[in-house]
């Protein structure tokens, strides 16, 4: 009799355990649940925290981009036409700056040839700054511009003649001739765009 009651008192106790564990474990589900609901609507609501304050610094900055541009507009007229020459000069700059850090050639063809390159890559800016200026130049103007460049291109020849003639008879001879002119027409190309161009 004894054995029956500790073996009934065996299984309630078992049972109890049982109990306490489930209602344990349910509880903890429902606690993580509401837990996790929770978290869900912190998160939304960064969400939208974020969102909204994505969209405000948005606006601010289409403000100000817009405040600086009519900034611009007001106290220089035609902003179109002064950042065309702005962003010239800066071209202008990243050239000049390219031609500083392009690896120094040894040999003197490579280095003639390279000067070569140099001046090509400057007079085909002029040029490119010479269009520009014919569809912002008035005729009259235009017409002395385009004899004052006439007058330039002597000067500059004969100015790299006359640099190069230090070297007459020697191998840097053409080496001077052709880094003079593309000197004088890096020059000329800021000149234009800082004299001429709107």
């Amino acid at each position: 009799m004894m054995r029956k009651n500790r073996r009934i008192l065996s299984v309630l106790f078992i049972t109890a355990l049982l109990l306490a564990a489930c209602n344990h474990s349910s509880d903890g589900l429902s606690a993580k649940s509401n837990k996790e609901t929770a978290n869900q609507k912190v998160d939304k609501n960064l969400d939208k925290n974020s969102s909204e304050s994505s969209t405000k610094d948005t606006e601010i900055n289409d403000q100000e981009e817009s405040s600086n541009q009519t900034s611009i507009n007001s106290n220089n007229g035609d902003s179109a036409t002064i950042s065309q020459k702005d962003e010239y000069l800066q071209k202008l700059n990243e050239m000049e700056e390219e031609d500083r850090n392009a690896e120094a050639k040894t040999t003197m063809v490579e280095m003639e040839k390279q000067e070569a390159e140099r001046f090509k890559k400057w007079d085909d800016e002029l040029n490119k700054i010479y269009g520009i200026l014919k569809e912002q130049l008035s005729p009259e103007k235009m017409d002395n511009l385009r004899e004052e460049q006439r007058n330039w291109i002597k000067h500059r020849d004969e100015g790299a003649k006359e640099s190069s003639l230090k070297y007459k008879g020697g191998s840097t001879e053409s080496l001077e001739y052709v880094a003079t002119q593309a000197s004088l027409t890096r020059e000329r190309c800021y000149e234009l765009v800082a004299h001429y161009m709107k």
